[in-house]
């Protein structure tokens, strides 16, 4: 038998991102996904190549160091913090949601808004630290 003839016409289909008006919200809860697996893949390859450079001596290490340190790299990095900040930023308003806090539409709408721009706020001031102190 078909699924569609067992299904009860009387229940609801499972809504489904075309029928969602977009918010931040939204937005939020895919960047929390994309983040942690951008951290998660890109972060330990580059945590791995790091350390496999430290261990293979000098020439290793400055090789790392000068393609972490080219434009290319730095942007990587930077997005790499950046996917650290917002995640972390992120983590923290689901951990006040699981609490039971934050759930009327203006909170949630509001505190989504405010990890994406605290995630910005965080990147910009290590990075401004971090170049300015060369």
């Amino acid at each position: 038998m078909p699924p569609s003839a067992s299904r009860n016409p009387s229940r609801p289909l499972s809504p489904h991102l075309s029928i969602w008006r977009w918010g931040p919200h939204m937005l939020v809860s895919i960047l929390h996904r994309v983040t942690g697996a951008a951290l998660t893949i890109a972060g330990m390859a580059l945590l791995c190549w790091w350390l496999i450079a430290i261990a293979a001596g000098p020439e290793a290490y400055a090789t790392f160091s000068a393609v972490a340190t080219s434009p290319l790299g730095l942007l990587v990095l930077i997005g790499l913090s950046w996917a650290f900040f917002q995640h972390s930023f992120s983590g923290l308003r689901h951990l006040v949601m699981d609490i039971g806090a934050g759930f009327e539409l203006k909170t949630s709408k509001n505190t989504a808004i405010a990890t994406i721009v605290a995630s910005l706020i965080a990147t910009v001031a290590l990075w401004a630290t971090l170049l300015g102190a060369k």
